[in-house]
Order: structure tokens, then C-alpha cells, then sequence
């Protein structure tokens, strides 16, 4: 496994991140964003922010020295009342172990965002239940859901499902082959006192589900965040034009469809190739990732768009 060079990079931008983690109060949010090649020598590292706990993640492995450095320069937040964990995670080792550099994590944990709560686990997973990229993509469903039917497909943890049912949807499915995920979900709904009534929960291989998906339907809003790729189950480059294609059957007439693609490989055009060769659908915006995510490359960090189903070509 390579090493990371860069004993001599300063750490700074990291230690003042963490400083600004202290004052940024109870919402979560990215703190650092080393993956978008803004700051070299830096790209393996991020900083995340979920009160009172600061994550720092390593997606290569850097020099023993690097990490002695690290651990001497949090020394300085022993006395910071407002973090109590700061956490270390090992992404580039299978399982993602993590390690305590201040206090200990034990008990429940939450990530809050605009009063809404969401179960974290920084213990047994990669990803910890919440992904602050799509901090603005919550929105956008925000300002829209009230009164909608909204599908969403690859559900997680099922926070688009928590945000459209507190804005007002009329009823949302969550799509995931996870039961664990949507287990989790479940739990969300909970702890932010939602009426489990108008939400569903089907833990399937959409591939094999749709005609069971289409019951639920039609459907006013739907959210497409899949991983780039999970080994057997989906690859972003095969996979997306499928599900893209069964879209018009199942959509009401000017639905929404919110598309996210998260692969550094793929840009923009790919995800409007796919909705222009299915016809039908008008792109109405592109939905930013939050400030907190620069990217040297915008092509090569998330990208979202939010598309329009065109009735006239339906009909």
C-alpha cells in the first residue's frame, strides 16, 4: 500500500477547520474538503462536523510521521468543551476502523440539520449514515415535496424521505436493497415524530422490483442517488440508463425527478445523455453541492439536476 508523502505540508487547513467545527453550533456540515484537489498534498483528507463529534477521514494511507503530527496538533482541543470526540477513520482499510484522538465515542450520536435528526454510526460502517453533500439536494426536495408522492430510489438511511414527509408529502416509498439501511430509516422517521402512515419501506433489488415500485406510483417526485458502483448490485455506467428508462411509467404528469451522480469518471453530459435519450424530460436546474465541497474540477465532484417530465411529449 503507497504511503502519502508530505511530511512538510502544513496541517493548518485541518486544524483551523476543526477550530471552525467548534463554532459552527449544532448543524453538521463538512468542514474539510481535501477530495476536491484544492489543497495539495491534502486530497486524501476530510473533515466532518456532526455536534459534538469532529470526523476526520483518511482515504489513503499517509507516513507514521503524518499521523504523529496529526495527534500532536489535536492536543490542542483537549480542553475544547464544545467537541468532545474527535475521530480518526481509516477509509483506505477494509471496514473503515476508526480510532479515538479525543475521548471516547460510545452511546447514540445524531446529525442535525434545520431541527430535523439523524442516526449516525461511527462504529461498524464506511459511511456513517448522512451525507452532508446533499445538504442542498434536501433542499430543493424541501421546497418542492409538499402535497407530492415521492419515490426514492437507493433510500439509505432514508434522510430524502424524512425531509419530503416533513415539508408536507403526501406519501413517500423507499426504495433499498439494505434492510439495515431502512431499518435505520425507520428510526428517523421516529425520531423526528413523523406519521409512519404515509411512508413505505421496501427492501428489494430495484432491478427486480419495478412492477411492485409502479403499485405505489404514480409519482409526483422522484430522488436518484445511487453509489458509483457496489459489486454486484450496481455500476453507474450499465445501470443508471435503466432505471432512467422506466422513469416515464412510472411518473405523473410534470413530476420531478432530482438525478445525482457522484462518480469522478463521468461528468454532466452523461447524466443529460441519459435523459435525452429517453426523451421527455426538460433539465430546470442544476442543484449545486454545498460551498463546503469546493472542487478543483466541478466535473469531477457531485453532480445533480433536476429534470421536468414534459407532458406534451408524454402524451
Amino acid at each position: 500500500m503507497a504511503l502519502i508523502s508530505g511530511l512538510s505540508q502544513s496541517m493548518q487547513p485541518i486544524i483551523q477547520s476543526i477550530q471552525r467545527g467548534a463554532k459552527k453550533g449544532a448543524d453538521a456540515c463538512r468542514l474539510f474538503h481535501g477530495r476536491g484537489h484544492c489543497y495539495p498534498g491534502l486530497e486524501f483528507v476530510s473533515v466532518d462536523w456532526f455536534s459534538p463529534v469532529v470526523l476526520i477521514s483518511l482515504y489513503k494511507k499517509p507516513e507514521a510521521q503524518w499521523l504523529k503530527q496529526l495527534a500532536n496538533e489535536i492536543t490542542q482541543f483537549s480542553n475544547d468543551e464544545a467537541i468532545e470526540n474527535i475521530l480518526l477513520q481509516h477509509r483506505y482499510i477494509k471496514g473503515a476502523p476508526s480510532e479515538n484522538l479525543k475521548g471516547e465515542v460510545a452511546g447514540d450520536y445524531y446529525a442535525t440539520e434545520k431541527g430535523l435528526k439523524f442516526k449516525l454510526n461511527f462504529e461498524t460502517n464506511q459511511n456513517v449514515g448522512f451525507f452532508l453533500d446533499m445538504a442542498n439536494c434536501r433542499q430543493v426536495l424541501r421546497e418542492l415535496a409538499k402535497g407530492k408522492r415521492v419515490l426514492n430510489l437507493f433510500a439509505y438511511s432514508c434522510a430524502f424521505s424524512v425531509v419530503a414527509a416533513e415539508a408536507g408529502a403526501e406519501k413517500v416509498v423507499n426504495v433499498d436493497m439494505a434492510k439495515g439501511a431502512l431499518n435505520t430509516g425507520r428510526l428517523n422517521h421516529q425520531l423526528n415524530d413523523i406519521d409512519s402512515r404515509s411512508i413505505s419501506y421496501l427492501s428489494h433489488d430495484i432491478f427486480k422490483s419495478w412492477g411492485k415500485i409502479r403499485k405505489y406510483g404514480p409519482y409526483d417526485m422522484v430522488v436518484i442517488d445511487p453509489p458509483s458502483f457496489q459489486a454486484g448490485s450496481f455500476n453507474v455506467r450499465k445501470d443508471y440508463q435503466k432505471i432512467v428508462r422506466k422513469l416515464p411509467g412510472l411518473l405523473a404528469p410534470q413530476a420531478q425527478v432530482i438525478a445525482c451522480l457522484n462518480s469522478p469518471d463521468l461528468n454532466f453530459d452523461f447524466l443529460r445523455d441519459l435523459f435525452n435519450g429517453v426523451g421527455g424530460f426538460v433539465e430546470r436546474k442544476v442543484i449545486e453541492p454545498p460551498q463546503s465541497f469546493p472542487e478543483s474540477d466541478a466535473g469531477r465532484g457531485l453532480k445533480t439536476l433536476l429534470f421536468e417530465i414534459n407532458t406534451k411529449h408524454q402524451d
